[in-house]
């Protein structure tokens, strides 16, 4: 097991800060502040940043085929298109339940979780969400839904309940994840996993909420790297830049009475290894 140093890429005060994601087509890194509805934007070759505001609490954001972005927002999922118009795909509000992290599985269907602002046990959903807005929960009975994530020969889908303190396993067949079993636990102390990302050789960085780190599994659940940050709300990282060998990893500062100087920024491990190319969203 070996430690990895980081640099900080946008020095920010995020509240939830989350779901960093790739966008190879303009270039830039997209991250969400869930809890102020926004989305920023990064350019790690310029260093620019950009910001807008979403209608409600997003939970993730990701390209499309078509161009713009889909939206796992507090009442739905939404279509933000290449023009910056806004549409609902799939709108059912629920109150007192949020969006939280989404990924987009290889067959181009977005996995979208959601949870129950009081975190209730077993108020929050994982649902899949095809490109003309079919909706299947694929689990009902989730806590805090969060990291999901694809082996590189898809065969394998990686998934997150962020209370049960395990990062799960499932076989991935013909679209669908069956036969869930454990793959990695973590040890009290440590933090809660959040988001996840899998590398090109198959292992899984997951981010730990109140473990103040990133860590590597391999794909047999075995703990092979750490990456330790200076602060303890650390929420989610993927792999990002035009060879997509930088690891970023976003944090948040909400529920913290005095948050270190930067919770809430986006860090950058260069050359951390090497990511897989992320599918767009099919609509």
């Amino acid at each position: 097991m070996t430690a990895t140093a980081y640099e900080v890429a946008v020095r920010a005060e995020a509240e939830l800060g989350e779901g960093p994601t790739w966008d190879p087509a303009s270039g830039r890194l997209i991250w969400i502040d869930i809890l102020r509805s926004r989305i920023h934007t990064y350019d790690p070759a310029s260093g620019r940043s950009s910001v807008r505001t979403t209608p409600h609490h997003i939970g993730a954001v990701k390209p499309r085929a078509a161009g713009g972005l889909v939206l796992n927002l507090r009442d739905g999922v939404g279509l933000l298109d290449p023009d910056g118009s806004f549409r609902w795909l799939h709108h059912e509000p629920v109150p007192g339940r949020r969006a939280n992290d989404a990924a987009v599985a290889p067959d181009g269907s977005l996995w979208a979780g959601t949870m129950r602002y009081d975190e209730a046990q077993g108020g929050g959903t994982l649902s899949r969400i095809t490109g003309d807005g079919a909706l299947e929960v694929i689990l009902d009975d989730v806590t805090v839904s969060n990291g999901t994530g694809w082996s590189p020969d898809g065969r394998l889908m990686y998934y997150i309940d962020s209370p049960t303190r395990r990062v799960d396993v499932f076989d991935f067949v013909d679209g669908r994840a069956v036969n869930r079993r454990p793959l990695a636990g973590i040890e009290d102390g440590a933090g809660f996993p959040d988001g996840l990302t899998v590398d090109a050789e198959g292992c899984v960085w997951v981010a730990l909420w109140e473990g103040a780190a990133v860590r590597r599994y391999t794909p047999t659940g075995e703990l092979d790297r750490v990456v330790p940050l200076p602060v303890p709300r650390v929420t989610a990282c993927a792999f990002a830049g035009p060879d997509l060998t930088d690891l970023y990893i976003t944090t948040a500062r909400v529920g913290l009475a005095s948050p270190p100087p930067l919770s809430g920024s986006v860090f950058v491990v260069p050359g951390a290894g090497k990511g897989l190319a992320q599918p767009a969203f099919a609509g």
